[in-house]
C-alpha cells in the first residue's frame, strides 16, 4: 500500500508544489457528482491548493453506469466492489457517497486499511452503528469527516463567527426547518431506498433533519433533551414490480430541543411541504440580536441588533455575504458575484485536505465522526420520543 509514504507526508508541511492525494469515490449519483465536481474545481479555485486531489477510482454496483461516471467525471478507473476500491494502493482518501446502509462497513474497513475518510450524512442509520464507525477511525488514527456541507456556506460560517464573538450575547432560541416536497402524491414517487428503514435508517429525519440538527450543535451547542412527533402520510408505495411496499420511515417530524446552555429550540423537516424545493432555514435569537438564514438565498444573512438603530428604522437588515473579507470569498469572485450550493463541497473538501496534509483536527469547524455520532444519538432520541410520547435525555 501507499500508506507508509502518505502517512509521512501527511504530518509534514508541504513545501514547493502541493502533494497529491489519491481519491476513491463510492457512489456515482447525486453526491458522487457533487463531490467529484468539487475535487476537480478545488486545485485552481482554492489557490494555492493545500493538496491536489487525484481522482483514482469510482465504485458503484451498476457496471455500465459506473464506467460512464468514471469517464464523465475523470476517474482513472472504476470498480463494482467497494472492497476492490479500498484495496487499491493509490486510494488514500475514501469518499463514501453511497446509500446509508453502505456507510458503516466500507468506512470501518477503510479505517482499518489506513485510509482517510469523508462520509456523506447521516453518518449511520443508528447511534450504535455510528459508534462503531467512530471507534474504528479513532483506533486507526486516520482523518475523518462527515459531509455536513452547510457548515461551509459563507453566511453560516459568518453566523458562527458572530456568535463566537459574543455579538448575540446569551442565546435564547434556535428554530430551524428543512422543507422539501418531492414525495408528495402528485410526484408519484415509487418506493425508493430513502423510504426503506433497512437502507436509510429514517426518513425526513436523517435525510434533512440531520443537517439542521448539526447546525444546531454548530451554532448553539449541545442539546440535553428532546421531545418529538413523526408522521408517515403515505403508508405504501409501488416498488419496481408495481407491487405495493410498506413505507416504514417518517415522512415528517417536529422536535422541541432543550439545550445545555438553557436555549430552547425547535427543528422540523418534511418532504411534504408543497412549493418548497430545498428550504433550509434557521433563526437564532439572543439577548443582543438575532440572525436569520435561508439556504435558497444562501449568499444572504439577515441580522438584527438590539438598540443599535433609531426605533423608526430598527429591524432586520440583509447582509450580502460576498465581500472579500467574508469566509472563503478571497478564493472566488469580486463582491456581489454570488456563489452556489456546489461551492460548499469545495470548501469542505479543502478543509479536510488541509487537516490531512498538516495533521490538523477536522473539528470544530468541520464535522468529524464524533459530530456524526452525536447527530445519530440525537436522531435516535427524536425517534424514541415520537414513539414513546415522552421527553428523552441526550446521552452520548
Amino acid at each position: 500500500m501507499a500508506e507508509t509514504g502518505f502517512t509521512t507526508m501527511a504530518g509534514t508541511r508541504a513545501e514547493g508544489s502541493a502533494p497529491t492525494i489519491g481519491v476513491g469515490m463510492l457512489g456515482y449519483a447525486f453526491m458522487g457528482k457533487a463531490h467529484s465536481n468539487a475535487f476537480k474545481k478545488l486545485p485552481y479555485m482554492m489557490y494555492p491548493p493545500v493538496a491536489i486531489p487525484k481522482m483514482v477510482a469510482i465504485c458503484g454496483r451498476n457496471e455500465e453506469a459506473t464506467r460512464t461516471a468514471a469517464e464523465r467525471f475523470g476517474y482513472e478507473r472504476y470498480y463494482t466492489d467497494w472492497r476492490a476500491l479500498l484495496n487499491d494502493d493509490d486510494v488514500q482518501l475514501f469518499d463514501n457517497g453511497g446509500p446509508n446502509d453502505a456507510h458503516a462497513e466500507p468506512c470501518i474497513t477503510a479505517a482499518q486499511l489506513g485510509k482517510h475518510i469523508l462520509c456523506e450524512k447521516p453518518l449511520a442509520r443508528s447511534a450504535k452503528e455510528a459508534a462503531a464507525m467512530l471507534d474504528a477511525v479513532t483506533k486507526a488514527n486516520v482523518k475523518h469527516a462527515v459531509a455536513f456541507n452547510y457548515r461551509f456556506v459563507p453566511a453560516v460560517r459568518l453566523a458562527r463567527d458572530l456568535i463566537d464573538q459574543g455579538r448575540l450575547g446569551q442565546i435564547y432560541h434556535y428554530r430551524a426547518v428543512y422543507l422539501q416536497e418531492w414525495i408528495m402524491p402528485h410526484y408519484g414517487t415509487p418506493h425508493i431506498w430513502r423510504l426503506d428503514k433497512a437502507v436509510a435508517g429514517s426518513g425526513a429525519l436523517g435525510d434533512l433533519g440531520a443537517h439542521i440538527i448539526d447546525l444546531a450543535r454548530f451554532l448553539v451547542g449541545e442539546p440535553r433533551r428532546v421531545s418529538a412527533a413523526t408522521q408517515t402520510f403515505i403508508q405504501e408505495r409501488p416498488d419496481g414490480t408495481g407491487a405495493l411496499k410498506k413505507v416504514d420511515v417518517d415522512d415528517a417530524f417536529v422536535s422541541v430541543v432543550e439545550f445545555e446552555n438553557g436555549a430552547l429550540g425547535s427543528v422540523e423537516a418534511t418532504r411534504f411541504a408543497g412549493g418548497r424545493k430545498n428550504f433550509n432555514s434557521f433563526e437564532v435569537n439572543g439577548e443582543k440580536g438575532s440572525l436569520r438564514f435561508n439556504l435558497e438565498r444562501m449568499n444572504e444573512l439577515e441580522v438584527f441588533w438590539v438598540g443599535e438603530e433609531p426605533k423608526e428604522t430598527q429591524g432586520f437588515h440583509q447582509i450580502n455575504v460576498s465581500e472579500s473579507y467574508h469566509p472563503w470569498w478571497s478564493n472566488w469572485w469580486p463582491q456581489g458575484h454570488i456563489i452556489g450550493w456546489e461551492h460548499t463541497f469545495v470548501h469542505e473538501i479543502h478543509h479536510l485536505l488541509d487537516a490531512i496534509v498538516y495533521n490538523k483536527a477536522v473539528a470544530p469547524y468541520g464535522a468529524d465522526f464524533t459530530d456524526g455520532y452525536r447527530n445519530a444519538v440525537i436522531c435516535d432520541a427524536i425517534l424514541q420520543s415520537a414513539e414513546s410520547g415522552q421527553r428523552v435525555d441526550i446521552r452520548y
